[in-house]
């Protein structure tokens, strides 16, 4: 795993995030945890259970900045370990392309992503894993879904600022259309 943390030079500090925040778009990556037989196909969705800023419940993927200086591959492999725990053997392709690219705006409807702090771009990756997934830092919890349960409005009403939408994108390019 990526030896990059977020006490490392390349972190801003919470005055110097903002200002950049205001000015220009941050870059973040994202992933769908899945977990997939042996002939590739998903059979399960892992979502994390979040409890937000004001104290509620959501289900989100992996997902977070990428830092100055750190290669697109490095900052994927560093959240699932963050969110995953570091026995989760996430299968990240040998070519990096991701699924979509999900253009989040603090304007709630410019797209269907929307995060109130900042204009983002995120590249949203599916990630095959066959470890241990322990949910670690601000995640409660990790839950396997099917493909049908994930694509259920009941998770998706759970799921905050598009990453409903992004996760039916998410599931269409693997062949689970509900």
């Amino acid at each position: 795993m990526s030896d990059m943390t977020e006490t490392t030079p390349g972190w801003l500090t919470t005055d110097e995030l903002d200002t950049a925040r205001a000015r220009m778009p941050i870059l973040y990556v994202e992933a769908v945890p899945v977990r997939v037989d042996d002939s590739g196909e998903v059979t399960s969705i892992g979502l994390l259970l979040r409890i937000g800023a004001e104290g509620t419940i959501s289900r989100t993927l992996v997902s977070g900045r990428v830092m100055h200086h750190e290669r697109v591959r490095d900052a994927l492999l560093r959240h699932l370990e963050k969110d995953l725990g570091p026995v989760a053997l996430p299968r990240v392709p040998a070519s990096l392309q991701p699924f979509t690219v999900a253009e989040y705006f603090p304007t709630a409807g410019v797209t269907p992503y929307h995060d109130p702090r900042q204009h983002a771009v995120s590249l949203a990756y599916i990630v095959p894993v066959s470890g241990d997934c322990r949910p670690r830092q601000d995640a409660l919890d990790l839950v396997w879904f099917s493909p049908q349960e994930a694509a259920s409005a009941a998770v998706q009403n759970e799921m905050p600022g598009g990453q409903g939408t992004l996760l039916k994108q998410a599931l269409a390019h693997v062949g689970h259309t509900y």
